[in-house]
């Protein structure tokens, strides 16, 4: 009946290309589904064969929980922030988003503009829901050789060639149309997703079009253009003839930012960023002793780094030496793996506060070559990036984004299905984006909260207070330690100076077995679901737990599981206003299917680097036109509220398809 009524509705306008799905069950798979029971005890459908990285099932030993690790302790915190030493600056929700490889795009986001991927918009949805809106990265070790092409066969947005590339990824040239911006676009339109291209920079002969065309597409959408991915690995992946160094890398960024300025397609000159350098043989300190910050100050939008903290490409490309993940696994369940990573960045985070620049973790995961098998996709590899998140934020990070690659890779905050089992089976999702969803929740909204690590009972159990509009607002505590009997779980005690705990503190918990599991995490009582099982919405009950605190002596014990995170409210979270109300999408469709509707994607497609306020109206790509958009602009969100209103819970079932 549903499907009758949009069908219907879909002829009082003159519409093309959209394409309205009904909801398959969850659980239900096509009778091509085949059933393999997994190490975890779980019965996916159609696993790849062989297995890929991102569905591998390596389990680790958790490390043995220490001995002398005091299990409770007392934080004595400040009621406001006037007198709290070592306060961050403000701090967003989306402090944490995402870089995507360049290369898997159209797995990932969509084919092309028409045809996006529900479950991505959904998770980005959870993300906007909690934080307002979303950073994402288009680039990595593909951006630097891609290529523009007036067309792709199949209308595809992307594509990769083999090429003479010698970086330790063996990753592919991308062939990339305009199309990869309209996707981007469509996105935003739906979701509050802002975006980071990559100028391509593998030599000087400069090809500009990644520049002109975000610019021209995205409009305020853009944040910022990437100039130069790791330089200081060019000339170890043989890109750069020998003796190529920081001054080298300055003098190309200088004729970069001559070659913009002479271009009349690129109407905004100050939105490059950079280093981006990777840790590897130049040191921030060396790429500052070029004068790089106050040289290209007027150009710059950002100061940027990319760091991971381990390696796999040993094991992955015959490169460097091997990396145990058992021997690296309980380097990542301790306070000092955060604290180790934000070290070599503390001066530069001061420059770029001095430089009034946003200072951002441009790439960051795990371990480089995909991750460790056991480690990078672990519950522990959650608590890790979590408290990394939040120790950047605490030294001044503005925003530091996740890697995502494709199958190949264990880290992978979210993965879609094998290109030959997106029929029936849905997607996967990393431990990972658990991090970055909660840290959504830890900075919230407001755009104004701010962070202190306020650590005083060992590396194994960090803690911090969050300050929102001035007032003590949220607690976080972890606890690293595996320990199924519960004789590790810790107490945390609150108490407030100038001012009173109140009678109950609110705490949402995230959850698993064991540091070492992959599956049955929870947030909150609520899972996005194993490996396959994933649409990109929660699941099960929210449970938020009441802690009365003792007012007369001014303090509240809050316990946490070994292993566990808290994350202690100190009002009400559950309370949520209109603009709170999930933002979901039909998360199942069948491509060959009848009764489709279709609108042209030059139409439905986001265009001419319009405003916010100017893009609602979904103008044509024709500069200065908005011409037959106005019938799409009045019937999309007709549908979507239809849609809303008789499939309830605003859940809106409405899929972007060719």
């Amino acid at each position: 009946m549903l499907l009758s009524a949009l069908w219907g509705l879909c002829f009082l306008s003159t519409v093309r290309a959209v394409t309205v799905y009904g909801q398959i069950p969850f659980g239900q798979t096509s009778a091509a589904a085949a059933t393999a029971t997994g190490a975890d005890g779980l019965a996916p459908t159609g696993i790849p064969s062989p297995v890929t990285n991102a569905y591998d099932e390596t389990r680790l030993i958790p490390p043995p929980p220490p001995q002398d690790q005091p299990l409770a302790f007392t934080l004595n915190l400040a009621a406001s922030n006037a007198s709290v030493p070592n306060l961050s600056i403000m701090q967003h929700g989306s402090f944490y988003g995402f870089s995507i490889e360049m290369s898997v795009v159209t797995q990932l986001m969509g084919k092309n503009a028409s045809h996006l991927k529900v479950p991505f918009l959904n998770l980005m949805g959870l993300l906007q829901q909690r934080s307002g809106g979303v950073h994402i990265r288009i680039g990595g070790n593909t951006q630097d050789f891609a290529v523009f092409v007036d067309e792709l066969p199949d209308g595809e947005a992307t594509a990769k060639e083999k090429s003479d590339l010698k970086n330790p990824t063996l990753t592919p040239a991308v062939l990339y149309t305009k199309e990869m911006f309209y996707i981007a676009a469509n996105i935003s339109s739906l979701v509050n997703v802002k975006w980071y291209f990559g100028i391509p920079f593998n030599d000087t002969n400069w090809r500009l079009q990644i520049a002109e065309y975000s610019q021209e597409i995205l409009g305020d959408n853009l944040l910022g253009l990437q100039g130069g991915n790791e330089p200081d690995y060019y000339l170890s992946h043989g890109h750069r003839p020998e003796g190529y160094g920081p001054f080298d890398y300055f003098g190309e960024f200088a004729d970069l930012i001559v070659a913009m300025d002479a271009n009349p397609n690129i109407p905004i000159k100050n939105m490059l960023i950079g280093p981006s350098l990777a840790s590897g043989p130049w040191t921030p300190e060396m790429m500052w002793e070029t004068d790089f910050i106050p040289a290209f100050k007027d150009s710059l939008v950002a100061i940027t780094m990319e760091h991971y903290p381990s390696n796999n490409c040993f094991v992955q490309f015959g490169i460097g030496s091997f990396v145990d993940p058992q021997r690296a696994f309980p380097s990542f369940l301790t306070h000092q793996a955060a604290l180790d990573l934000v070290e070599p960045y503390r001066h530069t985070s001061n420059l770029a506060r001095e430089a009034e620049k946003p200072f951002i973790m441009f790439e960051t995961n795990s371990a480089t070559c995909g991750g460790l098998p056991g480690v990078s996709d672990s519950f522990g590899a959650a608590l890790w990036a979590l408290d990394y998140g939040l120790t950047m934020a605490a030294v001044n990070f503005s925003h530091a984004l996740l890697h995502v690659g494709g199958q190949n890779v264990y880290y992978n905050p979210f993965t879609a299905p094998p290109t030959n089992q997106t029929s029936f089976n849905q997607w996967t999702v990393g431990a990972v984006y658990y991090s970055v969803l909660i840290v959504a929740e830890v900075f919230g909204k407001s755009n104004v909260s701010q962070i202190v690590d306020t650590s005083n009972n060992g590396l194994f159990t960090p803690s911090y207070a969050i300050y929102d509009n001035g007032a003590l607002s949220k607690v976080a505590l972890f606890n690293f330690m595996d320990d199924p009997s519960g004789a590790h779980d810790i107490t945390g005690t609150i108490t407030v100076e100038g001012g009173q705990v109140p009678a109950q503190v609110h705490v949402k918990y995230f959850e698993a077995e064991s540091v070492a599991v992959k599956t049955n995490l929870t947030w909150a009582g609520q899972t996005l679901g194993n490996k396959f099982q994933v649409d990109g919405r929660l699941k099960g009950e929210l449970n938020i737990t009441q802690i009365a605190c003792d007012q007369s002596a001014n303090l509240c014990r809050v316990p946490v599981r070994a292993p566990g995170f808290a994350l202690v409210f100190l009002t009400d979270p559950t309370a949520p206003s209109a603009e709170d109300l999930p933002l979901t999408f039909q998360t199942s469709a069948f491509t060959r299917t009848i009764n489709t509707a279709t609108v042209d994607p030059a139409v439905l497609a986001t265009s001419n680097g319009h405003s916010g306020k100017e893009r609602a109206k979904l103008g044509s790509t024709s500069a200065g036109s908005v011409s037959g958009a106005e019938g799409v602009r009045a019937l999309i969100p007709g549908l979507t509220v239809l849609v809303a209103m008789m499939a309830g819970a605003g859940v809106v079932m409405m899929a972007l398809a060719r």
